[in-house]
Parts: structure tokens; C-alpha cells; sequence
């Protein structure tokens, strides 16, 4: 049976055309105006498969999810060069600090420098500091330390971005930050890599129903949660029993992502 997330309706596709996320961050709904599903941020490349009254079904490149989101936040498909790599950063009038800021762009924003300073790339959108962005093709290598970059951003359902990230949606970041491919929801998730044995390791993926966490070391996970609204670490033996005493039960898999793909 196909997975509505993944698999675009057929009764909505009516084009196929490629374009990039031109703000900082939009919902993907189930239905246009309906409730946020995931979230895709500035510089995603998505394809546009329906228009109307001001929404446009799509589908991510990133992970194939489908949904509905406004067309003001689309343009056209552009190739990117450099991508985000601090959790945030601004996108300036001038290349100078002190003028004015545009706005903000979240970790994984991906951009086309055309042009450099000594200290800012050109970007259509404005300036950006060079030292918060790296040239794609440059993975990192540690998911653990992507996610870490995530560290007390607020909660958010659906969330995928810096001003607000859920469970699954710190996971993907992470896991994509180092080039490894990973949908959008934690059950989706769950099919990752192959089943843990011998104790936790770093990268290791814990799931309970509802929920994903990554595991930092032997004694530690990081998470975004509902119960902390933010990205937290959280010493594996508390969040064990925490999870378990608010009635979700015990961890339903185990998955090892790193060693499955070497």
C-alpha cells in the first residue's frame, strides 16, 4: 500500500515542475490551509505537481514528502553551492555587519554564492558571513554532532528548522547533514540501518511509538521532546523510565546507522 507522505496523489498531479523554497522556513499541510505535516526550509528544492488558489502540492527532493504549501514562498529552481552549516545565521543588506539584516536562515539553508568579500558571500537573497557556510559536497561525518547544533531550539510538531524541530525532524537533519538519506517521519525512520546489538553507540537510534532519539554515547541521547518543548540532552536511563512512566511504553526498535553503511 502506497504512503500518502511519499507517494503524491494522483487526482493532484498536474505538472511537474522544479523549484527552490525562497523563505526561511513553510509548512507542508495535508490540505492547502490544514494542519503542518513536516516543514521545509529556505533553498529546499521541491517539485511542483499542482496549483491552485495560492497553494501548490509539491514534493520534497530532500525526502520525497508530499504536501501542500503556499506558492509565495517558491521560485524558481536555482543550483546551490554552499549550505548553512552554524544553526542560524543572517542574511545582510551589505556585505557589513552593521547593515541592515534581511532576515534569518536556519542550519541546511541551502544558497548559490555568486560572488565573495573578505569576509561575506553573495547570495541573490543578500549577503552572508562565509564563515557560516560551507561548500555542499563537504559532508559532515558525526549525525551527533549535526544534531547538537540543535540544542535548545523549542519544540515544534513538525518542525525542521532552527526556530522550531520535533524528534524525527532533528533525526533527518542530522542524518542528511552527514549525507545519509533519511525520510521524514520516525516511523519512516524506523527502517534505518540494521538492528543494534551490544549495548548503545554513538548514532544509534532509539524509537518508542511517536518518537526518535539519537544516541550521543553509552550514558546519553539527544532528542527534541515534548516534555523538556526543546532539543535536550538527556541521560539514556532517565529518558527510559521518564518515557515509560508517561505511559509510551518501552523503546519498540534499536537501529545502528553508521556501521550499517560502511
Amino acid at each position: 500500500m502506497s504512503d500518502p507522505r511519499t507517494t503524491p496523489n494522483p487526482t493532484l498531479v498536474s505538472s511537474h515542475s522544479p523549484a527552490r523554497v525562497t523563505q526561511p522556513v513553510a509548512d507542508l499541510c495535508r490540505t492547502p490551509d490544514g494542519a503542518r505535516d513536516r516543514q521545509v526550509i529556505y533553498g529546499d528544492v521541491v517539485t511542483v505537481l499542482h496549483d491552485a488558489n495560492g497553494w501548490s502540492y509539491v514534493q520534497a527532493t530532500k525526502d520525497g514528502y508530499c504536501g501542500h504549501m503556499q506558492s509565495g514562498a517558491l521560485g524558481p529552481s536555482q543550483e546551490a553551492t554552499h549550505a548553512v552549516s552554524v544553526p542560524a545565521t543572517h542574511v545582510y543588506a551589505q556585505p557589513d555587519f552593521k547593515s541592515q539584516d534581511r532576515f534569518s536562515l536556519s542550519h541546511a539553508s541551502r544558497v548559490r554564492v555568486t560572488e565573495r568579500t573578505e569576509k561575506f558571500a553573495a547570495t541573490s537573497a543578500g549577503y552572508i558571513p562565509l564563515i557560516h557556510l560551507a561548500a555542499l559536497g563537504k559532508p559532515q561525518s558525526d549525525p551527533a554532532e549535526v544534531a547538537a547544533l540543535y540544542l535548545g531550539t523549542p519544540y515544534l510538531w513538525g518542525g525542521n528548522s532552527r526556530w522550531g524541530i520535533d524528534c524525527s525532524g532533528l533525526v533527518q537533519a542530522a542524518l542528511l547533514g552527514c549525507a545519509i538519506p533519511c525520510p521524514g517521519d520516525s516511523d519512516m525512520q524506523e527502517t534505518l540501518g540494521v538492528e543494534a546489538t551490544g549495548g548503545y553507540q554513538r548514532n544509534d537510534l532509539l524509537f518508542w511509538k511517536g518518537h526518535v532519539a539519537l544516541v550521543c554515547d553509552a550514558q546519553t541521547l539527544i532528542h527534541a521532546n515534548a516534555a523538556h518543548m526543546a532539543t535536550v540532552l538527556e541521560p539514556i536511563e532517565v529518558a527510559l523510565k521518564r518515557i515509560e512512566q508517561q505511559g509510551d511504553g518501552r523503546p519498540t526498535a534499536h537501529r545502528r546507522i553508521i556501521q550499517s553503511l560502511r
